[in-house]
This record gives C-alpha cells, sequence and structure tokens, in this order.
C-alpha cells in the first residue's frame, strides 16, 4: 500500500470534493476525446458527493507539496454494501469499488496501484466478505494482475427505461 515518491494517496474530504469533480470530469472528456460543456455539472457532483459521503469512502492521490500546492492525479471509491442479516448467521458486507480514474501521464507511475492498495486495506479493516468491481476491458487485466479473479456470469442487469 505504499504511494509512490512523488505523490500521495489519502482518504477524500470535503476539501476535495471540487478536485474530485474536476478528476471526473477529465475522466469522461478523456474518453469523448473533448471537452464537455455542463456548467452545472461541479454543482451536481457536490451534490451527489454529499449524499453518497455516508456509504463511500473515496480517496485521492495527489502530486505536489503544502507549500506549493497539491494537484490531484487521480482517485477511486469504493461504496459499501450492507447485506441483511439472517437467522443463525451474522450480516455483512461487501465494497463494490467504483469511479477509478488516473490521469493518463500518471497511470505508469504507480498511482492505479496505490489507490487499489489503499481499498483493498479498507476492505480487510472494514472485514468486507468480498471486494468486487466491474472492470473495463483495459483495466481487467490490471485487476487480475492485483489478485481479483472472474465471479462467473451470475449477474444479472435490467434497464428500466426499456419495456420487458
Amino acid at each position: 500500500m505504499a504511494d509512490g515518491p512523488d505523490f500521495t494517496v489519502r482518504v477524500a474530504d470535503e476539501r476535495d470534493v471540487d478536485a474530485l469533480a474536476r478528476l471526473r470530469r477529465a475522466w469522461l472528456e478523456e474518453r469523448a476525446g473533448r471537452p464537455v460543456d455542463d456548467p452545472a455539472f461541479e454543482a451536481s457532483f457536490a451534490q451527489w458527493w454529499r449524499t453518497e459521503l455516508p456509504r463511500r469512502t473515496f480517496w485521492i492521490a495527489e502530486t505536489g507539496t503544502e507549500r506549493a500546492g497539491y494537484t490531484a492525479v487521480g482517485s477511486l471509491n469504493v461504496v459499501e454494501i450492507a447485506h441483511m442479516p439472517r437467522p443463525g448467521a451474522r450480516g455483512g458486507a461487501i465494497g463494490h469499488v467504483g469511479n477509478a480514474f488516473v490521469i493518463a501521464a500518471w497511470a505508469d507511475r504507480g498511482v492505479p496501484r496505490a489507490l487499489l492498495g489503499h481499498a483493498v486495506a479498507h476492505a480487510r479493516q472494514r472485514r468486507y466478505r468480498r471486494l468486487v468491481l466491474a472492470p473495463t476491458p483495459g483495466s481487467a487485466p490490471f485487476y487480475r494482475r492485483a489478485g481479483f479473479a472472474p465471479a462467473g456470469e451470475s449477474l444479472l442487469v435490467l434497464d428500466p427505461a426499456v419495456p420487458a
């Protein structure tokens, strides 16, 4: 779970909402290949952050110094999903890794591994039964190298907007 020589990873807090929103915008613009005009996005992101904060832990990777200031270069979050207890068994929780993004210039500098390391340590500390994620085809090899394994084909998805 070591950070790199030129970046640190820490749990994000209220001071990081703007930086996390900038990273989320950069994620979309990197995939779209162009700027995305949405002046209301930052406010929408801040509202989402406050709604999700009780059940999510966010990590932010940043570079810089206290004197010069910090720049966010990546982030990742884990949402905790508590399972309903049943007779004869305690409840439990799983973690779902989501919204992982690292600025391309930092992707080969250990930032993804460090962010994921913090999420895995968190999952162990919280005693999650599982830590799950839905990788993109391009990121799947990274997660496999980190010890994640295919979970079979038991996941089904429904788009409620599409009539059955």
